[in-house]
């Protein structure tokens, strides 16, 4: 039978139907095409061997030549497990297999010369190579390809039925000569020229097994740009789509409400930046085409009040808008802060959450359809198909992250045209990702906080320092400011969590005693009611300290709160050190942020701590979070499928990202519809990747 990339995985020699459940179940292969591409993860050079006297733990990996002197099979409750002897002329290390016992054991031969392949661990000063991979040094010399081996990621079950990175290198070895055949080259010479690609064939052959490093190299940059390629094809088609053929509301007016709020309730002077951004957006909805903007800026930069302004040219323009936020606090607080500014203008603004009361609700409700509420704020109330707008004209999504693109698409749905869309985050996304994320849309973003805010101090500080911590924390109070100290709360072990928090808020409380002193307290087992009067406490400036989990991270606005302590700091991740370091720093004063953790940090939390007091600058801080913990992490979950990566790395690969989006636009310019002859090729790879995959391009 011909093996075809859509050939079932079953049908490779050597697999077979329960083979092959555990390449479904554990790594997701499904097909031979699939598998081909499940491309290696690195690849070792196979001509350096190590001394088992070079080794150390940082090796990811290292390759011995030696003999097994002695092994033994221990038996305890569970399964037996190996251990083995292995060593060389500068000494020896003990090898270790925990599953397996019985047939590894037959198949070593001690005394024999063997090329071992593993991880080294070191425990108790010993070195140890748990799960190595073995072979005999002749068998070894009989079977080098080229120097150059790739490594394939797997897990223990897979593994344990023989699918370790050897396992599947075998299978590649049957798999890449049989599909080489049925591959075929999908870009125009001309592309392959313009960008160094080599052919695809010769691609696919060189990643799997690389005759040199520079071949290895040139397969991986074509892999990565045919991947990212497709990604920006259909993200810039989107937005082709959406920008010339979507029709949208022509604002063509900046009329009284505008003007009026402008020179007498406009209580500060706009940033450069945000009259850019301002600048930026009237232009979009006053062409007539859709708008769907991003505007990024770090907490406090002013986006608000940049959304208020584009939301007075709609009320100009006879149009109603609304503003969609992912929590009641933080909708409530939206509702709060334009209520305050809008205070004397005959503007009509309404808050629609779950717990508006019925009457309220129903009185709202009319108030939209007859066109006499102007700005309706809320969470995901609005998009019930209850909320019927006379005129929606624009539509200002907070936090997008957090919202689904279903969600979005109810939103989009409540008129006949689409209300143009301005999408705010106080997330700073990395260029390379927001390239990705929201390639369709047009970012802006406000790179500058507003005249008078201080640069928050930070620093950090261990547990044994915290009677000095609590002594800052008094000369703060003692200056008339407010100070935050917050836990954090992770779901599987709340548990544990609450119980940090109570013993924190217990040892503050003899630290700050009443009367002189004030704490409120705010966690997620505290009814609605009674979070709202702590905070409301906090904010009115009744109580000196707030004790609070992460709740507080968005939603609060106390410009006295001068002092953030975040307990715990090492199991934060550097965005929401970021963001909760934002709830201080809105006032006039000089603000701190403190961070606290225990003496043992791993590599990775030592260099959040060290970002967080280096810089406050969101983007930079997103960069390194990036590097850290990866896309699929930083957005939560995947939205359509669209970082299903399987070769490319958001974090590393900007350079690879900016050719192929230019490649994507230069082709669209010249054949948008991909009819030319050239271009079937692509045309018909497109096809395939949209298949069943459910059309949102059209909301962003």
């Amino acid at each position: 039978m011909a093996v075809l990339p859509e050939t079932s995985v079953e049908f490779l020699k050597g697999v077979g139907p329960q083979r092959a459940d555990t390449l479904k179940r554990e790594l997701g292969i499904f097909t031979c095409g699939d598998l081909l591409h499940f491309f290696p993860y690195r690849y070792i050079d196979r001509s350096k061997f190590f001394k088992i006297s070079e080794l150390n733990s940082e090796m990811p990996y290292v390759q011995l030549r030696g003999k097994v002197i002695s092994m033994q099979e221990i038996q305890g409750k569970g399964p037996s497990r190996l251990t083995a002897v292995f060593s060389d002329d500068s000494g020896s290390v003990e090898l270790i297999w925990f599953q397996g016992a019985k047939f590894i054991k037959s198949s070593i031969k001690p005394g024999q010369e063997y090329v071992l392949f593993g991880k080294p661990n070191l425990f108790r000063d010993k070195y140890s190579i748990p799960h190595p991979e073995l072979e005999l040094l002749s068998t070894y010399q009989s079977g080098i390809k080229g120097n150059l081996q790739g490594m394939y990621s797997s897990t223990e079950k897979a593994s344990a039925k023989g699918f370790n990175s050897k396992g599947i290198e075998k299978l590649m070895r049957i798999l890449v000569p049989e599909l080489l055949s049925s591959i075929t080259e999908i870009f125009p010479d001309e592309l392959l020229k313009r960008y160094s690609l080599p052919e695809r064939k010769f691609a696919y052959e060189q990643i799997h097994f690389p005759t040199s490093h520079e071949n290895m190299n040139r397969a991986v940059w074509r892999m990565k740009f045919e991947e990212l390629f497709f990604l920006q094809l259909q993200l810039v088609r989107a937005k082709i789509t959406q920008t010339k053929k979507t029709k949208g509301f022509s604002f063509s007016e900046v009329g009284e409400m505008f003007n009026r709020f402008y020179k007498d309730h406009l209580p500060f002077e706009l940033t450069n930046a945000q009259k850019r951004v301002i600048k930026e957006i009237r232009k979009d909805m006053g062409t007539g085409a859709h708008m769907n903007r991003l505007v990024q800026g770090d907490v406090g930069s002013g986006k608000t009040v940049v959304a208020l302004l584009c939301m007075l040219i709609a009320i100009d323009n006879g149009f109603q808008s609304c503003l969609m936020a992912p929590t009641e606090i933080l909708a409530t607080q939206h509702y709060q802060t334009l209520s305050e500014l809008l205070f004397g203008m005959p503007v009509q603004i309404r808050l629609l959450t779950g717990s508006t009361k019925t009457s309220e609700r129903n009185e709202i409700h009319a108030g939209i359809k007859d066109g006499s509420v102007h700005i309706l704020i809320g969470t995901h109330a609005l998009i019930e198909p209850v909320v019927q707008f006379k005129n929606l004209g624009l539509a200002v999504i907070d936090e997008q992250h957090r919202f689904g693109v279903e969600q979005r698409f109810k939103l989009w749905k409540k008129n006949a045209l689409p209300p143009h869309v301005l999408v705010m985050t106080a997330t700073p996304i990395p260029r390379t990702l927001a390239m990705t994320l929201y390639g369709d849309l047009d970012v802006s973003v406000i790179d500058e906080l507003p005249p008078g805010r201080k640069a928050i101090k930070t620093s950090h500080r261990f547990d044994s320092s915290r009677i000095s911590v609590f002594g800052f924390m008094e000369e703060q109070i003692k200056a008339g400011r407010q100070v935050y100290v917050v836990y954090p709360l992770i779901e599987e072990s709340e548990k544990t969590d609450y119980k940090d928090l109570m013993d924190g808020y217990q040892s503050l409380s003899r630290r700050f005693p009443l009367p002189e002193y004030q704490i409120s307290i705010v966690h997620g087992r505290m009814a609605p009611h009674a979070k709202e009067v702590e905070m409301q406490r906090f904010a009115d400036g009744k109580s000196h300290i707030m004790v609070a989990t992460t709740v507080i991270e968005v939603g609060v606005n106390v410009p006295n709160a001068s002092v953030m302590v975040i307990e715990s700091a090492e199991r934060f991740g550097l965005s929401q050190l970021h963001q909760l370091r934002g709830r201080v720093g809105r006032g006039a004063d000089q603000s701190y942020c403190i961070l606290m953790t225990g003496n043992k940090l791993s590599n990775d939390a030592r260099l959040r701590m060290e970002t967080m007091c280096r810089t406050n600058d969101g983007f930079e801080i997103a960069e390194v979070d990036l590097k850290l913990r990866g896309p699929g992490d930083i957005m939560g979950t995947q939205q359509s499928g669209m970082l299903d990566l399987k070769i490319a790395d958001l974090a590393k690969d900007g350079d690879v990202m900016n050719a192929a989006r230019q490649a994507a636009i230069d082709l669209l310019e010249k054949d948008p519809d991909l009819g030319q002859s050239s271009h079937q090729g692509i045309r018909q790879r497109l096809s395939e990747m949209l298949k069943n995959r459910p059309n949102w391009s059209r909301i962003s």
